[in-house]
């Protein structure tokens, strides 16, 4: 049998809620790496407006998320759109409202508060409704708990969650953790992927180590 083809939208005939985003996304700041899915029972081809928030061309801010990543329903990323100005004493945006109010108005007050592009790397598991704020860097192999809310930068294959998202534990010891990066499985060819599943399904990092 043919491994899935990363290019097909809905590669699970019976269940449409589930779909590779990369030939759905749009977007030139949205960049997902190949098999990385997004599951909504409204259907999958909601991510870019139900999912990526305060995304405006005029910023260009990026969202990239990695190869082999799974987006639970209601996955949402804040981008550096929803900033409010915070170098003054009020953070009310009079400008958006036009007229007399946007006279004056410094641009530079908004930027002086954005984070960047928001990263996300290769396995990780984004639970149901959790939140991704502006600029954070989510590690290869990561889990976010549902409903949590991640303002900071996750290390790879940490567990977090909560609001704000908190290390619940890593889940592997630091060596096998350097060596699963290095190893970086998502990076082999779909074929090299399939003959070796058991391993990468495993928990034997020398037999994914000696993968061919």
């Amino acid at each position: 049998m043919m491994p899935p083809d990363p290019t097909r939208p809905y590669p699970i005939a019976e269940h449409p809620r589930v779909g590779f985003l990369k030939p759905l996304i749009t977007r030139p700041t949205i960049v997902v790496g190949d098999y990385t899915y997004y599951d909504d029972p409204l259907g999958p081809e909601r991510f870019e407006e139900a999912c990526v928030l305060h995304h405006y061309d005029f910023i260009g801010d990026r969202l990239v998320i990695g190869k082999f990543c799974a987006i639970a329903t209601g996955v949402r990323f804040i981008m550096n759109g929803a900033n409010h100005a915070m170098t003054g004493f009020s953070t009310f945006p009079f400008n958006i409202f036009g007229d007399a109010w946007r006279e004056g108005f410094d641009f530079a007050t908004i930027q002086a508060g954005f984070r960047g592009d928001t990263m996300v790397g290769n396995d990780v598991w984004l639970g149901m409704e959790a939140l991704i704020m502006p600029g954070v860097n989510i590690g290869d192999g990561a889990i976010i708990a549902a409903h949590s809310v991640v303002a900071s930068d996750v290390p790879a294959y940490a567990v977090v969650g909560g609001n704000p998202a908190r290390l619940m534990r890593r889940r592997f010891d630091d060596d096998i953790i350097v060596r699963l990066q290095a190893v970086a499985w998502w990076e082999w060819s779909v074929e090299k992927i399939t003959r070796n599943l058991d391993a990468i399904r495993g928990s034997d990092i020398d037999a994914l180590e000696k993968a061919h």
